[in-house]
């Protein structure tokens, strides 16, 4: 016969048994069986929150764990740009920080591209243009190409004729306009002088003109600005009927970001990556060794298609950095700017 009065004392029994005796090891005599100390009772552990103090820390709990602080670091981890380990086959940028609108793609220009193997004249003409009220003499010896390089030369005719700086200019047969971007690998003469690479379409009074860098890295002057010598001096011009609109977009190599190889660099002391991103008939961005440096905006529209050039002049003028010395026009060490390449893309449509 079942006995209820019994069977609710085996119940009590066994519960009593769980709360107080097992993790003693003792165990309960009833009619009922119950696991022993040899028959453990194994609790389901529950997952640790590493967070949760509750327990009260005596000082023997494991330490909560931290994130490592190179996890920390890895969002405030200064970015190494090497703009000499950039994809040749796009803009510099573009391997570092590629701001390519999505649905476009960059398109070689060939004909305005030149690594500079040898001179090819079906690209690049002399043109020699001789400034007003300067010692330049531009002629065609003084620029060429030989072991991988397009170089313009500044050396001295001393035979008493005002125009003692006899140097070079080089310009392309072929024209470009918006939306582009060209860029061209330079390490300056280090000689009182402008080194430049520029675009520029028309005549003194009708002209668009787009400076990418006019550098004087070593001038004989000061005209109160230490800065001179490591600055872009890049700038704009449009000229309509003589009347000029004209504003800089100027930007120093040292102010490239840290992790930038080429940052504060002297511009005759290594070869500088300069660029320029013409985006439409008032934008351009400036660039210089994989980053943006500077930009202008016109008030009147670029309206030219405009050709590439490089050169090498001077002037008596403070704003140009003032007349080198003569003596260091015959320091080929010095007197010679030097192109490894230049490359153009247009923006086209996907």
């Amino acid at each position: 016969m079942f006995n209820n009065k019994k069977f609710e004392y085996t119940i009590l029994a066994s519960c009593l048994a769980v709360l107080l005796g097992c993790g003693s090891g003792a165990s309960v005599n009833t009619d009922t069986e119950l696991p022993t100390n040899n028959d453990e009772i194994t609790k389901p552990v529950e997952n640790e929150d590493p967070n949760d103090d509750s327990s009260g820390d005596d000082g023997s709990q494991t330490p909560i764990d931290t994130p490592d602080d190179s996890e920390q670091n890895d969002e405030n981890q200064i970015q190494v740009i090497n703009v000499d380990t950039a994809d040749s086959t796009l803009p510099s940028f573009v391997s570092f920080n590629d701001t390519t609108p999505d649905d476009m793609i960059w398109e070689k220009v060939d004909s305005l591209s030149d690594e500079f193997n040898e001179w090819d004249s079906t690209k690049w003409i002399k043109t020699n243009w001789n400034y007003g009220d300067t010692p330049v003499n531009m002629l065609n010896k003084n620029s060429g190409v030989s072991e991988g390089h397009l170089w313009i030369k500044a050396t001295l005719n001393d035979d008493g004729t005002e125009q003692w700086f006899e140097t070079s200019r080089v310009r392309s047969i072929g024209k470009i306009k918006f939306p582009m971007y060209t860029e061209s690998r330079i390490k300056t003469a280090h000689i009182s002088a402008y080194n430049t690479f520029w675009l520029n379409n028309g005549d003194i009074n009708n002209r668009d003109e787009i400076d990418i860098i006019e550098n004087n890295s070593n001038p004989s002057t000061d005209y109160s600005n230490p800065n001179y010598p490591w600055q872009m001096s890049s700038q704009y011009f449009v000229v309509k009927d003589g009347v000029t609109e004209r504003a800089k977009g100027n930007f120093d190599n040292r102010n490239l970001s840290e992790g930038n190889t080429l940052k504060g660099v002297k511009w005759n002391e290594a070869y500088h990556v300069v660029g320029a991103w013409w985006k439409d008939e008032h934008n351009v961005q400036f660039y210089l060794n994989g980053e943006p440096a500077g930009s202008i905006k016109t008030t009147q529209p670029f309206t030219l298609e405009q050709h590439l050039i490089w050169d090498l002049w001077t002037q008596d003028s403070s704003w140009v950095g003032g007349l080198p010395n003569k003596s260091d026009l015959l320091d080929d060490s010095i007197n010679t700017m030097r192109i490894d390449w230049v490359r153009t893309w247009r923006l086209k449509s996907i």
